[in-house]
């Protein structure tokens, strides 16, 4: 039979360890709400990263969209083909001089030659790059591409911006390689819209399509290059199509982006230098 002394040491262990079984559960608990606590800023911290990424095709990165990828697309539609243009009135375009030209340039001619087939080959210190541009559906934005170029707005650039996570881009088109510049006028988008699942469509690889500041109808110089399927809202118009050196710039995607506007967004580590872009007209 146990002595008073003993029966006492007894209850002492006893309540020494009920107490550490106190503080391990707590422990437990702690760990599990900081577990929760960390994916659920996990989750917002991806929701964050990649309302900022989705903003890459504006001109002006330091003003990205809030939004402009769903959390959820079901089924997107392939890249929106602009119908009637909304940019022509009376069979002309409307350029609208907007803000200081990155290199001095004459305004486009408002008259678009609609009847002709462009194709452009960019040359890069990395291969050319060459698009058939779609006249049809978007003449006055490749009225403007075509003027830029002829008057050599984009030579000796860079393509100064590459997202390496949904959406996929590179985006070219900026003299002062900062993505504010353009070339002094603005011109309204060729697009429907209202077309896509829920508001969302997915702008197909070999993609080319113009940036904007921002706001509707507010296109100037700046442009994408989509190298992976991209999901986005329809509001930037497509106005050609990469027939050859796509693999060039998923190339320059695999080596990624140094990040310096977050993670999976900034200038691309491999740099891609634009020397010319010349215009074939049949």
């Amino acid at each position: 039979m146990a002595t008073k002394k003993e029966r006492q040491r007894k209850l002492a262990r006893d309540r020494h360890h009920r107490r550490q079984q106190r503080r391990a559960a707590r422990e437990r608990r702690t760990r599990q709400l900081t577990a929760a606590l960390l994916a659920a800023l996990l989750v917002v911290g991806v929701g964050v990263g990649s309302a900022f990424a989705a903003g890459v095709f504006k001109s002006t990165p330091k003003h990205p969209a809030a939004s402009s990828t769903p959390s959820a697309t079901p089924s997107p539609t392939p890249t929106p083909a602009p119908t009637a243009s909304p940019s022509l009135v009376d069979g002309k375009c409307v350029y609208t001089k907007s803000g200081k030209a990155a290199r001095k340039v004459k305004l486009p001619s408002a008259k678009p030659d609609t009847t002709a087939t462009y194709q452009a080959t960019i040359a890069t210190n990395r291969g050319d790059i060459v698009i058939d541009l779609n006249n049809t559906a978007a003449p006055c934005t490749v009225n403007s591409f075509v003027s830029l170029a002829d008057q050599g707005f984009f030579n000796n650039t860079h393509c100064h911006r590459l997202t390496t996570i949904d959406p996929y881009v590179l985006q070219c088109g900026d003299p002062t390689g900062t993505g504010t510049g353009g070339p002094g006028y603005e011109f309204a988008n060729e697009i429907n819209s209202s077309q896509g699942v829920d508001g969302y469509v997915t702008y197909l690889p070999g993609t080319v399509a113009m940036a904007n500041s921002g706001g509707t109808d507010t296109n100037g110089s700046q442009f994408f290059l989509v190298y992976r399927n991209s999901v986005l809202q329809p509001d930037y118009t497509p106005f050609g199509t990469i027939v050859s050196g796509l693999n060039i710039i998923q190339n320059v995607a695999k080596a990624g982006s140094d990040n310096s506007n977050g993670q999976g967004d900034g200038h691309p580590k491999e740099k891609v230098e634009i020397n010319s872009v010349t215009i074939k007209k049949t």
